[in-house]
């Protein structure tokens, strides 16, 4: 892996270096497409995986249990062996037409023209702002990705008794993340009438011993200098305060497409995704996107897109896991060898 940016010009881009970005950038390795450059905005590749120090992970790739940063190890390692070039502290800052990208990286600004480009940019967490929870801008709030990265990259600590908010896989994530660092959440709210994710997983709050309140929803934050409360109302409209010294969000997923929005490529305005055809190819058909950036409509039969997680109303969560990506990103990458070799 490097720092610098030598190329010009290469037969595959691929901005992401999570496991769909890295297992396609195999796989178009493998099917003997000669120059294929990944691009990373951070300083290490392997995606959220890196800082999700829980198993399972690699069943599906590697046929066995992994932990996050193992399994984000093995996905680089697998990339480097097969020739891929990974280029970390790149920040791609504009999409153009037919596969000309522009770069910002420590170098400064620079032209980056591929033959195709495959967007895997992945997902984040809905903020709290995006939230629409009022109070002000104390200490302790984050996100899961936020607590994981503080904790398991830098062991940092945000709080030590925070309200978690949301039920969906990444918040019973967040609950053994929380337990590993000595964490113990006061309280886990859902603003449903159940928990989004199926039974029995919703069972495990018992094992961490975090009081779970369904048909509540936080409204505000209370704090100046740094959180000691939240207030929270239910189903009958009825207001408390339950106290704390922090506040987790956790889910509600959106598509990391911004680069999508401000360029050419039409969007899924249902889905926040770049809108792709069968072979998820964007309208510009230099461009690709696999992974979490892209995700299924409702009515969508794209079987390789379709979530396997579901919540308990049976309706499918706007989130696929690691090896799902993964799987998807492999996929993908056999349609573009395709496209370059005249076949699609």
């Amino acid at each position: 892996m490097t720092d610098v940016l030598k190329h010009e010009n290469c037969d595959v881009a691929i901005i992401g270096a999570g496991p769909a970005g890295l297992s396609a950038a195999t796989t178009l390795k493998r099917a003997g497409i000669e120059s294929v450059l990944v691009l990373e905005r951070e300083a290490e590749a392997g995606g959220i995986p890196r800082h999700c120090a829980h198993p399972p992970y690699g069943l599906r790739e590697y046929k066995r249990v992994l932990t996050g940063p193992s399994y984000a190890k093995k996905l680089v390692a697998t990339a480097l062996n097969a020739g891929v070039q990974i280029v970390l502290k790149q920040t791609i800052t504009k999409l153009e037409a037919k596969g000309v990208l522009t770069i910002a990286s420590p170098e400064g600004l620079k032209k980056l023209t591929a033959k195709r480009v495959l967007l895997a940019t992945g997902i984040r967490e809905t903020p709290r702002s995006a939230r629409l929870v009022s109070g002000d801008r104390a200490l302790g709030i984050c996100n899961t990705g936020t607590l994981q990265s503080m904790y398991y990259l830098k062991k940092m600590v945000p709080f030590r008794r925070p309200v978690v908010v949301g039920t969906e896989i990444v918040s019973f994530s967040a609950l053994s993340t929380c337990k590993k660092a000595g964490i113990q959440p006061v309280a886990m709210i859902e603003e449903n009438q159940r928990p989004t994710v199926r039974w029995p997983i919703h069972h495990a709050t018992r094992v961490f011993a975090v009081p779970l309140f369904l048909n509540t929803r936080i409204i505000k934050i209370l704090g100046k200098d740094r959180v000691h409360a939240v207030q929270v109302v239910d189903l009958n409209g009825d207001r408390r305060e339950i106290g704390c010294d922090g506040v987790l969000f956790t889910g509600q997923f959106t598509p990391e497409s911004a680069l999508a929005r401000m360029s050419h490529l039409e969007l899924d305005y249902e889905t926040g995704s770049p809108a792709v055809d069968q072979f998820n190819r964007c309208s510009d058909p230099a461009y690709y996107a696999a992974g979490n950036v892209l995700q299924p409509s409702p009515d969508s039969d794209n079987a390789i897109s379709i979530p396997i997680y579901y919540t308990a109303d049976n309706l499918p969560q706007p989130v696929e896991v690691a090896g799902q990506c993964w799987h998807q990103g492999r996929i993908t990458a056999e349609w573009i060898a395709d496209d370059l070799n005249g076949k699609l």
